[in-house]
């Protein structure tokens, strides 16, 4: 390609690098920090969940800093917050300053979900949009990956490798600050936001250099006239936009009651409970990080491809037939098949939710309204993620684990359900023609 769409997607995307690495390092740590400061089970499960709870508070704000200062400056302070978060829970002297720092790790992912797949979507064709932007899922995953290898390696080097753990962040926090500079804004903020119809015009020819001045053109007028129809709307919470409201509330929500960010967390502790033994438990980690990036490399080569209704589908059977086992496993003892059950969950969960939730939800609202719904689905997935992380060690405690995985694969029954009956498809649609797919505007009469 000749233009620098791909760096400037690759970029953006980098923040779900850290996403992934700053959510998943503490499983290396959370033994050593609950013994280390004698947690009891609740205050374990906030010390674990602080970073989660982080990623509330930024998912709900992360709407307006996006509209207010623009994609780009946005998501650069990003980058600062993962720096600071980095050094400071590595440094961290007791479990308060501790949840603290991860709090504010967790503010940076909670805005990343919202601005980076939000970003890329807004400077992609539509034959590509589904591939560059679920980039940021593929660099979720690669984080995680590396977390896990990250946490295996420095986990022999002595009594202070869980700071190792969380602060060498910082490294790849900083080198992704200093590359956003080389971010331009959004067309599509340009327009909606600053009424810059020549700085957007720039920036169209910059994506796609091989269109002529009547195609660019026609892309920016395209741009402009979805932008003034939206400003004859009311406010976010309006009936035309129920439909992808109501899409982005439920694809977080049934993403998170798959069961993936407790078993992503507590991979070790899940591992250790069939008997495997704590190094052992980590290396296993390891093969969950690779399952990961594997399988999301497949849903990303699918979704432009078979569209992100099917791999939903698609997911929806891994999902219910790994976790139904999983539950049978734990039920009769027959340990020796969750690893493998466990790694087909990922496998699923990749190529279907995983490959699928920040495309779809930065599709399906209008140019004005795309931050707001972007911030409604980043926060009913971290609300849920965080709740699901808090109460964890709790349900592992008082419930046996195969009620535990039983629930899991009832609420992924449901997610087939709805999947089936409801989600629209919406590969290679133009964003400003979805919003006449989704019944937000009437179309143009012949």
């Amino acid at each position: 390609m000749k233009s620098p769409l791909i760096l400037w997607s690759v970029t953006a995307s980098l923040a779900g690098f850290l996403f992934g690495f700053d959510t998943v390092v503490i499983s290396g740590a959370e033994k050593t920090i609950q013994s280390l400061w004698g947690l009891g089970d609740l205050q374990h499960g906030l010390a674990m969940s602080s970073a989660l709870w982080g990623t509330v508070l930024g998912s709900l704000c992360g709407g307006w800093p996006t509209d207010r200062f623009g994609r780009r400056t946005t998501l650069l302070y990003i980058g600062i917050l993962y720096f600071v978060s980095a050094v400071w829970s590595g440094l961290a002297t007791d479990v308060y300053s501790f949840i603290i720092a991860r709090f504010i790790g967790g503010v940076g992912v909670g805005i990343s979900t919202v601005t980076a797949p939000l970003f890329i979507a807004e400077i992609s064709p539509p034959d590509r949009r589904g591939r560059l932007a679920g980039m940021f899922q593929f660099n979720i995953v690669f984080g995680i990956l590396i977390a896990f290898v990250s946490n295996a390696l420095l986990a022999g080097i002595g009594e202070h490798a869980w700071r190792w753990m969380l602060g060498v962040e910082a490294i790849p926090a900083l080198i992704y600050g200093l590359m956003c500079f080389a971010l331009p804004e959004s067309p599509r903020w340009l327009i909606s936001r600053k009424n810059d119809v020549e700085g957007a015009t720039q920036v169209f020819k910059q994506i796609s250099p091989d269109l002529d001045d009547a195609a660019i053109q026609k892309q920016v007028a395209l741009v402009v006239d979805a932008s003034s129809e939206a400003m004859h709307q009311s406010g976010f919470w309006n009936s035309s936009l129920r439909r992808p409201i109501l899409l982005a509330f439920l694809v977080a929500f049934f993403n998170q009651l798959s069961g993936i960010n407790a078993i992503l967390y507590f991979a070790p502790r899940i591992f250790e409970l069939t008997g495997l033994e704590a190094q052992a438990s980590l290396l296993q980690s390891v093969g969950i990080g690779v399952t990961n990036l594997v399988f999301t490399f497949v849903g990303l080569w699918l979704i432009d491809r078979l569209g992100r209704k099917t791999l939903l589908v698609i997911g929806s059977f891994g999902y219910i037939g790994s976790l139904g086992l999983c539950a049978w496993a734990f039920s009769t003892e027959t340990f020796s098949i969750v690893p493998a059950c466990i790694f087909a969950f990922i496998a699923a969960h990749a190529i279907g939710q995983g490959a699928v939730i920040w495309v779809l939800i930065s599709e399906i609202f209008p140019n004005e309204h795309r931050a707001n719904g972007q911030a409604l689905g980043s926060f009913t997935h971290w609300i849920f993620a965080a709740l699901l992380t808090l109460l964890f060690p709790s349900m592992v405690t008082h419930f046996a684990p195969s009620i535990v995985f039983g629930f899991f694969c009832f609420m992924m029954c449901l997610h087939l359900l709805w999947v089936w009956a409801m989600v629209p498809e919406t590969k290679g649609v133009p964003l400003e023609e979805m919003q006449t797919r989704l019944g937000m505007k009437k179309k143009a009469s012949s």
